[in-house]
């Protein structure tokens, strides 16, 4: 229904402007009379001064909060009434009509000019704004407005109008003709397109840089979670869908969007009330003037809402009718970008110097009598304090009583604490001076054209010329205020430098609202800052008086990453653990980076630490453990061959060949003192030291087994045929541990010489760890290398085991034999205990192996001797071990350690072989 009215006034209003402008017909017609006659007026109030003045310029101030609802019952429709008197718009009103006259005394500005006025009040409605525009324009011609409007005088541009939404309206109107307009509190983004606004300009920044300067704001208290409120029209629109623009692109998000009606509606005014109370955010930007939110806070009052931080836009951060005592506790400690103050000489006084009796038909100053006094004029018409707005209930209420007091005259202004007269925040009073200003210094360039121009240069004259030749002027000109500041736009007619005052909601020491300056946002040739002062300390309105947190997730702690959740903004996630080997060492890190080689994440997953560096240690138990066994075996060999040495010429030890037996024992040493190679933090050395070492030290070893086991065969073959058999003779003994040593040498040789073991960094075994340990190189010449020990000792196994059952009093073949078995047990078993370990233990099981193997041949070859020679020295006789008994005799058991074959005697003799 509203939309539909808006547009039948609309309608008339065009059709009245037609009628209005139409003119009779040409003179060639003169004997048809044309009859003209005005249909009807605006219902518009302001102020007009435009007698004896070059030109006019025109003025439109919310000097009205809105318009009175139009009655339903009259079909047609009609120019509505304002109500709800605005202090503020007054005074802005009132600060046009101040500079004007001030321009008019000086004569540096149109000396050969005076300036007058035309203003009207557009009752902060689309549809005001356009009847003012409309009745500013009103010509004879149809299609070319006559710039004499109602005044008389020429009209050269026009001030506001106001809100965005009525500048916009206005505009578009204003545009087609190109007359200039100077807006000075129309902040809208949509102004700036120079397309469809070409002759508007303003002397307040656009929203695009208001929106910046909050992004910055909202970076600068690290906050990430956002919720808006705006306005249901031009303002709020455009100002929140810039704000969201720049709010993502710098990754930040919006919690909820919600508008609040124009026109009171219960229904959007508790969806709005519902977001906020059901939101996570902890700070609101809001988007709309202050006569806009007056509704909006009283709900915030109803539902008690607070602990709320909310960002403020310029068009409410110092307004007087919502910095109240009583809103603080829900509004206390907002944040606002202002347009800069400034003092105006000679304003103040101005103020003051209004009284209804100098003009009986001032409406609006008898009205602000009223009002400002709650007092009702003598024999005036005006209404007192008409109000229709609907409540908080969704009803009407309508306040059409009269005060019962009568004004007096000799109320006092001074007694006075209302917005109209205070002048201590004069900010967008200071731009209405300034859009003032810029017309007037407009046409001060435009009057001086002829002193200036060239031969060819065409200059208009005051006041013929054309609305778009003083739009020329007015987008090159460049001055500079009383205050210093400088004023310069651009090609969308935009100022181009300039600056926001920073403001917190503070209360005084009498316990009134405070605007707190924190500093300034400053624009100038696309850039900008934000800069705070130290000393002035923010008032948070919170619980714990401390900067709001205001977040849809906690940042996520070092050691996770952000997660995405599918259908939620990117301020809404999950914190994932980072994977084994993978780090964030910042809190809110996207991914998790991955430690470098020889690094392992921590157990946070925090940092990057080296890795643990795994071999079998000296200084472990296990590590000390087989040194310890490696020396005692080392040790024990050692004791042996020391007691062979002490008894080396008794019968035992001279028995089947002394020699072996020394190199068997010296073997041994070798082998257990080479277990201590593969203990420690593994070298290029060590790595190749340790299997050529032992494969070498058990070639020793076996081929001298192999020597004694041989003898074993051959004298168990000669007891067994009762043949003459030619014994082994020692030297043969000796070839085959030379020969068995030197073969294992020379494969030894080329192993290190062709493909060398080394020292690798085993990684892939246990992730969290480096098993430092040898890569052995050629598995095939390591298989060669201990293939040649694996022969010998098969082959010692082969010759002992069937030289067992040699009759001997000492049974030294046996002995051999059990060692042999145990040895091949050991190694056998030895294979899939390697194979199925990792890291130090795999290396402390070929140690094992050795040491069991080394204890194993150590054990059964000599200690059945050591008992005899050490505890059983009877036992060591030459009757014993060597007498001479016939082989036929088979009642004597021959000794395996003195069988020898005699080659001229035809029975086996038993000697010494030494």
């Amino acid at each position: 229904m509203a939309s539909r009215r808006t547009y039948l006034v609309l309608g008339v209003l065009l059709f009245v402007w037609v009628k209005l402008g139409t003119k009779g017909q040409e003179e060639e017609e003169e004997d048809e009379e044309v009859t003209c006659r005005l249909l009807g007026k605006f219902d518009l109030n302001g102020y007009v001064d435009a007698k004896n003045h070059s030109v006019v310029i025109g003025g439109l101030f919310p000097i009205h909060s809105r318009t009175i609802p139009a009655n339903e019952s009259i079909l047609e429709p009609v120019s509505a009434k304002c109500e709800g008197f605005n202090f503020r718009g007054f005074r802005w009103m009132k600060t046009m009509i101040h500079t004007i006259q001030e321009i008019n005394e000086r004569k540096d500005i149109l000396p050969k000019h005076t300036l007058g006025y035309q203003i009207f009040d557009t009752c902060c409605t689309v549809s005001k704004a356009m009847e003012s525009a409309l009745v500013m324009l009103t010509g004879q011609e149809e299609n070319k407005p006559n710039m004499r409007n109602s005044t008389g005088a020429y009209l050269a541009g026009i001030v506001g109008s106001g809100g965005s939404a009525l500048s916009i309206a206005a505009s578009r109107v204003l545009g087609l003709y190109f007359l200039p307009q100077v807006g000075y509190a129309s902040t809208c983004s949509l102004l700036s397109d120079e397309f469809q606004f070409p002759s508007y300009f303003r002397t307040i920044a656009s929203d695009t840089i208001q929106s910046q300067a909050m992004v910055k704001l909202i970076l600068h208290f690290g906050w990430v979670w956002v919720g808006t409120i705006a306005t249901d029209d031009d303002y709020g629109k455009y100002g929140v869908k810039v704000f969201k623009e720049n709010l993502e692109s710098a990754n930040l998000c919006v919690a909820f969007s919600e508008t609040i009606p124009k026109v009171y509606s219960n229904e959007k005014m508790q969806k709005a009330v519902n977001a906020i109370k059901g939101s996570s955010a902890k700070v609101i930007v809001l988007y709309a003037s202050d006569l806009d939110l007056s509704p909006f806070v009283l709900e915030m009052v109803y539902h008690n809402i607070t602990d709320r931080t909310w960002i403020a836009s310029e068009a409410w951060i110092t307004s007087a009718l919502l910095a109240k005592p009583e809103y603080f506790p829900y509004f206390g400690g907002s944040i606002g970008f202002a347009v800069p103050r400034s003092d105006i000489p000679g304003l103040k006084e101005f103020l003051y110097d209004v009284h209804p009796s100098k003009d009986p038909n001032d409406v609006l100053t008898i009205e602000f009598w009223q009002t400002a006094f709650n007092c009702t004029w003598p024999n005036s018409s005006v209404p007192y304090n008409l109000d229709h707005r609907v409540n908080m209930t969704g009803k009407e209420d309508r306040l059409e009583a009269t005060s019962d007091r009568l004004c007096t005259g000799e109320e006092r202004l001074e007694d006075l604490k209302n917005t109209y007269l205070d002048v201590s925040q004069l900010r967008i009073t200071n731009n209405v001076r300034q859009a003032v200003y810029t017309l007037a210094y407009a046409l001060d360039e435009l009057s001086r054209c002829e002193e200036l121009k060239g031969p060819d240069q065409f200059c208009p004259y005051i006041p013929t010329f054309q609305p778009q030749e003083l739009t020329e002027y007015v987008s090159s000109l460049r001055f500079t205020t009383h205050d210093g500041r400088k004023v310069e736009f651009d090609e969308s007619g935009d100022i181009k430098e300039g600056n926001y005052d920073i403001l917190n909601w503070q209360l005084d020491d009498n316990g009134e609202v405070a605007f707190i300056k924190l500093g300034e946002y400053t624009f100038k040739e696309s850039k900008y800052e934000l800069r705070f002062k130290k000393e002035s300390p923010i008032f948070w309105n919170t619980e714990s008086s401390k900067v709001p947190y205001s977040v849809c997730t906690d940042v996520c702690p070092p050691g996770t990453r952000k997660g995405i959740r599918h259908g939620k903004p990117i301020c809404c996630f999950d914190c994932i653990p980072c994977a084994d080997g993978h780090v964030s060492e910042k809190p809110g890190e996207r991914e998790c980076t991955q430690c470098g080689e020889d690094y392992w994440s921590n157990e946070d997953r925090s940092k990057c630490v080296l890795k643990e560096v795994e071999f079998l240690a000296y200084d472990e138990a296990l590590g000390f453990t087989l040194v310890i066994l490696s020396i005692l075996g080392a040790l024990v060999a050692l004791a042996v061959t020391v007691v062979y040495v002490l008894y080396r010429r008794t019968p035992l030890v001279q028995a089947n060949d002394r020699e072996l037996s020394f190199l068997i024992q010296v073997a041994l040493l070798i082998i257990m003192l080479s277990s201590l190679i593969f203990i420690g933090k593994p070298h290029t050395w060590s790595c190749r030291a340790r299997q050529v070492t032992l494969a070498l030290g058990f070639a020793l070893c076996l081929s001298s087994i192999l020597g004694k086991t041989i003898s074993l065969f051959l004298a168990y073959r000669i007891s067994a045929s009762k043949t003459r058999f030619l014994s082994m003779r020692p030297v043969f003994r000796k070839l085959i541990v030379l020969l068995s040593v030197l073969v294992e040498a020379g494969i030894c040789i080329a192993y290190l010489l062709m493909r060398p073991p080394r020292v690798y960094k085993n990684m892939e075994s246990q992730v969290i760890k480096i098993i430092l340990e040898c890569n052995e190189g050629s598995i095939e010449f390591l298989c060669v290398v201990f293939g040649v020990d694996v022969l010998l000792a098969f082959l010692c196994f082969l010759s002992s085991f069937v030289a067992r059952q040699l009759p001997d009093n000492y049974y030294e073949g046996k002995c051999i034999t059990f060692g042999m078995l145990a040895f091949f047990i050991i190694w056998i078993s030895f294979v899939p205990a390697y194979l199925s370990t990792k890291g130090k233990f795999k290396v402390a099981v070929e140690i094992f192996a050795i040491l069991a193997s080394s204890y194993g041949l150590l054990g059964c070859i000599f200690a059945p001797k050591c008992f005899i020679i050490l505890l059983r020295p009877k036992r060591n006789t030459a009757e014993t071990v060597g007498g001479r008994v016939p082989t036929a005799d088979k009642s004597i058991q021959l000794t395996s350690a003195s069988v020898s074959s005699e080659r001229n005697e035809t029975a086996v003799s038993t000697v010494l072989d030494d």
